[in-house]
């Protein structure tokens, strides 16, 4: 039933958790550090506005003018990672950058360093929240995941192997990715080929405009070896403003459950919904077997695990639409997962 953990064919998970180790791991998608509706709107901290991009400049290299300063390095007793100035004395990063971390400092871009505290975390959407009062950073300005598209021009920033201030570019490979974590979770990420390797884990994803468009979070690789092949995977930033808005308020992290059973891909449009949970959100807003879950939040579904990791980047009490197919009728539908 969507909304518990679900295993994605082709996909395991290797959790490096705060260590810069590169000993090879049988998984095909690890952690990228040691150890993707409507935009969200982050509830506290100054307002950032991506500086202009001059046309005729480099983009790249005008992307990490603009964003590389609000991206800091990670450090704990236990590893490396990177972050993100998101809003005043608030940086993002991964759950797994952190997870059992007793002593967490970072390392700002001109080389200060700040004690911070982790004011909470998600092991579910691998997002944690870090808390640097006093710290006067700079702050990046922030996008929207739900603007992106295949093939426009991605940035990441981050501290591979401990290089701080590693910029590599690349495009959007695919969005709405399922891909699972170490919790059993799945979320729907950004997939990109801009290169991260272990220690890139929550720092930016940027778009061409100097917009944090997601948190970089994990790889794919071969199986023997844990650095880049060309498949990396990055937390929608919608989805990291939404937890991050959460965790400042101290809101529920409780996930939601739509809680229904499809198919995981057939010849036809769509998911084919085989069960409906008597009394589930699904039920509720007239969600029936047979139909053929089209889009969710307007993102395109074609198989179950997608169906999973949208749905799994809501709450409990988020209201989701579906556009469904049913008898040859689309019709739209509204659920408010349990």
């Amino acid at each position: 039933m969507l909304g518990g953990a679900v295993g994605i064919g082709g996909y395991a998970v290797g959790q490096q958790a705060g260590s810069d180790d590169t000993t090879p791991a049988p998984a095909v998608v690890t952690t990228a550090a040691p150890v993707t509706e409507a935009p969200v709107e982050r509830s506290s901290g100054t307002t950032a506005e991506a500086p202009p991009i001059v046309a005729g400049e480099e983009p790249a290299a005008a992307v990490a003018r603009a964003v590389g300063p609000s991206v800091v390095q990670v450090e704990t007793n236990r590893g490396q990672g990177s972050g993100v100035v998101y809003a005043d004395g608030l940086i993002l990063t991964n759950h797994h950058v952190i997870e059992d971390a007793a002593q967490i400092q970072i390392r700002s871009d001109d080389g200060r360093v700040f004690s911070v505290e982790l004011l909470g975390s998600d092991p579910r959407n691998d997002i944690a929240v870090l808390s640097a009062p006093g710290a006067d950073l700079p702050v990046a300005a922030i996008g929207s995941s739900a603007d992106l598209e295949v093939g426009q021009l991605t940035v990441a920033i981050g501290s591979p192997f401990q290089l701080q201030q590693t910029v590599t570019s690349g495009i959007v490979s695919s969005l709405n990715r399922p891909v699972p974590n170490a919790t059993g979770s799945v979320t729907a990420m950004v997939q990109t080929d801009a290169p991260i390797n272990p220690g890139n884990s929550g720092g930016a994803l940027a778009n061409r405009a100097g917009e944090v468009v997601g948190i970089n979070a994990s790889i794919r690789t071969d199986g023997t070896s844990n650095t880049n092949v060309g498949i990396g995977f990055a937390i929608p930033i919608d989805t990291a403003i939404g937890v991050a808005n959460r965790i400042e308020s101290g809101d529920s992290l409780e996930p939601g459950v739509l809680g229904v059973s499809g198919e995981g891909q057939d010849d036809g449009i769509g998911v084919p919904i085989t069960e409906v949970v008597d009394g589930s959100a699904a039920d509720a807003a007239g969600l029936e077997v047979g139909d053929r879950v089209i889009t969710i939040d307007g993102a395109p579904v074609t198989n179950i695990g997608e169906v999973v990791g949208l749905v799994q980047s809501n709450f409990a009490g988020d209201a989701v639409e579906l556009q469904i197919l049913r008898d040859g009728q689309n019709l739209t539908l509204e659920a408010t997962l349990d």
